[in-house]
C-alpha cells in the first residue's frame, strides 16, 4: 500500500484525506483487502462486520473485486438493522448488503440480523453468533451525529454490557437516512432498530472507517478535535490500537 499516505494521527487514530470520494473508496477498499489477506495467512476463518450505508459503496465495490481474497474463508456480519419495516421493503440493511456483497461473491457465511423477528430473541441469537470467536475487521462509517452503527449520542455507552441491543433512533440519525436518499421523508424512517454495541465493534483487531461528503464535516471535526465522549460516539476510535479513518476532502473540510 505504498501509494496510501497518512495525513496524520489523533491519539491512536490514523487518518487519511483523499481528493475524491472515489479515491477514498479505493484507499479504504485497498486497506480492508490487505487486512483480510494478511489475516487469511494467519488463520483459517476471518470474521468481518460490515456497515450498510451509501458511505460504503465505493469501499465495498473495490473490496469485492479483489481477486486475491478467498471469500470462502470469510464470515460476515452486519452491524445494525431496522425494526418495523414491511417484509418486502427495499430499505432493509440486509437488502443493501445482499446487493453490494453477498449477491456478488461467495462467502463461507453471512449472518444477517432479522428486523422482523422478536427483538429479545434476535438479540440473544445474534449475540451468540458474534461471541463465538473474536471479530477480525470492522468496515464502518460515521453518522452525521457522530454515531457508529446505531449507537446515537443518547444511547451510546462505551461500557455496554450487551453485544446487541434495541435502540430508539435519534431524530438526527433518522434524518440522515432521508439525506442519504434511503427514505423519501422522515415519517417513513423507522423509530427503532437493533444495533451492535460499541464494545463489540471496537473489540475487532482492525477498524477501517470510511467517511465521505460535506454532511459529515462536523462529525469528523469532533472526532479529530474533541475529547472522547458519547456526545460524539465515534471519538472512541481514537482509543483503538489499529483504527483508520479515511475521508474525502469534503468530509475533512480543510481543517
Amino acid at each position: 500500500m505504498k501509494d496510501i499516505v497518512e495525513k496524520g494521527r489523533k491519539d491512536k487514530l490514523h487518518y487519511y484525506v483523499c481528493a475524491t470520494r472515489e479515491d477514498m473508496g479505493r484507499v479504504a477498499g485497498q486497506m480492508a483487502a490487505a487486512s483480510i489477506k494478511q489475516l487469511l495467512k494467519e488463520k483459517e476463518i476471518v470474521r468481518v462486520i460490515f456497515a450498510s450505508a451509501p458511505s460504503q459503496n465505493e469501499t465495498l465495490s473495490y473490496l469485492i473485486h479483489d481477486k486475491d481474497i478467498d471469500w470462502t474463508r470469510v464470515v460476515g456480519f452486519h452491524m445494525d438493522e431496522y425494526i418495523g419495516l414491511s417484509h418486502d421493503s427495499d430499505q432493509w440493511f440486509k437488502t443493501y448488503l445482499q446487493k453490494n456483497i453477498t449477491d456478488k461473491i461467495k462467502m463461507k457465511d453471512f449472518h444477517f440480523l432479522d428486523g422482523t423477528a422478536n427483538p429479545e430473541e434476535e438479540m440473544k441469537r445474534y449475540s451468540s453468533l458474534l461471541n463465538e470467536s473474536p471479530i477480525d475487521l470492522v468496515c464502518l462509517g460515521i453518522g452525521e451525529n457522530g454515531h457508529i452503527a446505531f449507537n446515537d449520542p443518547p444511547v451510546a455507552n462505551f461500557q455496554d454490557t450487551e453485544t446487541v441491543k434495541m435502540v430508539e433512533l435519534d431524530e438526527y440519525s433518522r434524518q440522515q437516512q432521508v439525506n442519504d436518499g434511503c427514505f423519501s421523508a422522515l415519517v417513513d424512517v423507522p423509530t427503532h432498530a437493533l444495533t451492535l454495541t460499541i464494545p463489540i465493534l471496537i473489540s475487532a483487531s482492525t477498524l477501517i472507517c470510511t467517511v465521505p461528503g460535506k454532511t459529515k464535516k462536523n462529525a469528523v471535526y469532533k472526532v479529530l478535535n474533541e475529547k472522547v465522549s458519547t456526545s460524539c460516539p465515534a471519538t472512541i476510535l481514537k482509543t483503538h490500537e489499529n483504527a483508520h479513518l479515511i475521508m474525502d476532502e469534503e468530509a475533512y473540510g480543510g481543517q
